[in-house]
């Protein structure tokens, strides 16, 4: 591993980011963590807090601005940030529209962007960013919601080729129902449907993530890139 390797995590305040934010702090990466929370009670010298909206540009700007001033490098990049609409399309209002692509889409690219510039001057990077089993699946009443990770998809198989010149890799990962906030309102019988139409009938992991974005962020790596790997067998 490089000497002072540095991860970005956003969603660093729950779910899956704050998962990854102490699994890689135990691999000895320093972490900056990213998410709308203004303090965070992880203690550790290897972790610093931004505060920021992720689909805000100029917040984004300026907080990669400062992760890297404050780190000197930035190797590893992780989306986690993301947030749910579960509602017919019929039924659901423009404002949650906008706000699902503002945090999932916009957030991922505007993160993407302003971090592959770091990555560039250092001639490293590795990307993961966050899909979902949802659009595979075609789930009913998520239709915004995978959307909006659709086109994360194809935004990271376009950008890794953008960026695979600068020795940055970009891939993307697409989790099954995980116990987080995020599904925690979601009814039990549609989960046990998403989960019924899988290869392996369970719910996912922390660590079945982890084991995926390990894969991806390895610099044995190098050669993967624009790729989506899907849990559970869609």
């Amino acid at each position: 591993m490089k000497k002072h390797k540095v991860a970005v995590i956003t969603g660093d305040s729950r779910g899956i980011g704050k998962y990854l934010v102490q699994h890689f702090l135990k691999q000895g990466y320093s972490v900056a963590g990213c998410s709308r929370s203004l303090n965070l009670p992880l203690k550790s010298k290897k972790y610093r807090h931004y505060s920021l909206d992720v689909s805000k540009e100029e917040q984004v700007i300026k907080a990669v601005r400062k992760i890297n001033g404050d780190f000197g490098r930035i190797d590893v990049l992780i989306n986690c940030a993301g947030i749910a609409s579960m509602n017919h399309s019929l039924l659901t209002p423009l404002d949650a529209v906008n706000r699902v692509l503002d945090v999932n889409f916009k957030g991922t690219f505007l993160m993407c962007r302003e971090s592959a510039k770091v990555m560039q001057g250092n001639r490293y990077g590795r990307i993961i960013n966050f899909a979902s089993v949802a659009v595979p699946l075609k789930i009913e009443g998520e239709a915004i919601y995978a959307a909006a990770k659709s086109a994360i998809i194809t935004f990271s198989m376009i950008f890794a080729k953008e960026v695979g010149g600068f020795n940055i890799t970009c891939n993307v990962i697409g989790p099954t129902p995980i116990d987080t906030d995020l599904i925690k309102n979601v009814p039990r019988q549609k989960i046990e449907r998403i989960v019924d139409s899988l290869s392996i009938k369970r719910k996912g992991s922390f660590s079945d993530v982890a084991n995926v974005v390990d894969f991806f962020a390895s610099e044995k790596s190098d050669y993967i890139t624009g790729e989506v790997i899907y849990l559970g067998g869609v």
